[in-house]
């Protein structure tokens, strides 16, 4: 069975294996500094498993040499967003964790895909990468997948329609700048924009860009972790399944929407040897407006981070 080793066990580490080990997927491993809890957590999970009747390792690590030979790294450990906090206030304290993160896996699994879900996700996924050294496809964020279902589930609340038959598209940066694309984004073929009254849409839009802190504000102490776990899991799922999925995801520009040197929200598609390419959208001009202001956003964080650390 394939492993994915899972580096952080808190909210989402901890549901992200939950979602993981219900889909019998891989073996897992969640790793965490906290001695004795990812242990505990992961004791109890597979405990679980005679009852779904699922044949999945679950073990808990304080160390890295566990993750030893996994196929796929997800990072989520990081300091979570508290509220007022904007993701780049993170920055400083979790480029250190996610650069540890990062280098101690590599020497156990080199040939592994990293998952990088820690904020300011475009920039950590960025010092993944540079950190590492491997190829940029095997290097993905998972931000544009959590984002597309918070529309998706915003456009059911509003319409009633089944959230099977709406299809959104959120790409770039994953904070206030995102872009929505209300053009592309449908209902069963029908565009939003010609579903929904321009009014309704844009408090969807807007909801869409703040909710996550809608979620922080709510929980007080903590962020969402539901959410951006399942979101995890199926891109998990793509990349171990070699589905060719096409999902929203922050991969690294190389000119594609004339974007360099920089990671930031696009359609990827996922298969085994992670983002086998990236798609690109025709976009309007109102549409290309709002992804430089994103694209400039997502770039003065990772030359914050330059300035950070050495790359």
């Amino acid at each position: 069975m394939a492993k994915v080793s899972i580096i952080g066990a808190g909210m989402t580490g901890a549901t992200t294996a939950h979602w993981l080990a219900e889909r019998e997927l891989a073996d897992l491993v969640l790793v965490d500094v906290l001695e004795g809890m990812p242990q505990g957590k992961a004791l109890d999970m597979f405990e679980a498993m005679p009852i779904i009747g699922k044949d999945v390792e679950i073990v808990g690590a304080n160390s890295y040499e566990a993750t030893k030979g996994s196929d796929i790294i997800v990072i989520t450990a990081g300091l979570p967003r508290k509220p007022g906090m904007s993701r780049d206030d993170l920055l400083t304290a979790n480029a250190d964790i996610v650069g540890k993160a990062a280098t101690e896996t590599l020497k156990y699994s080199p040939d592994a895909i990293y998952v990088v879900l820690t904020n300011p996700l475009d920039t950590m996924s960025y010092l993944a990468m540079k950190m590492t050294g491997v190829p940029a496809q095997r290097v993905i964020g998972q931000a544009g997948v959590l984002d597309s279902a918070r529309m998706r589930a915003f456009v059911a609340l509003e319409t009633g329609v089944s959230v099977e038959n709406i299809h959104c598209y959120v790409m770039g940066g994953h904070g206030d700048e995102m872009v929505p694309l209300t053009r592309h984004s449908n209902i069963a073929g029908v565009a939003l924009r010609d579903y929904l009254p321009a009014d309704r849409l844009e408090a969807i839009v807007n909801r869409t860009r703040k909710g996550g802190g809608e979620i922080v504000n709510l929980l007080k102490t903590g962020s969402a972790f539901y959410a951006p776990s399942a979101a995890v899991a199926q891109m998990v799922e793509a990349i171990l399944k070699d589905k060719h999925l096409i999902v929203p995801a922050a991969a690294y520009m190389q000119g594609e929407y004339g974007l360099r040197d920089m990671f930031f929200g696009v359609p990827v598609m996922l298969g085994r040897s992670g983002v086998e390419k990236i798609v690109e959208y025709e976009l309007d001009a109102g549409e290309q407006d709002l992804l430089q202001k994103s694209a400039a956003a997502v770039k003065e964080t990772h030359e914050a981070l330059k300035n950070l650390v050495k790359l």
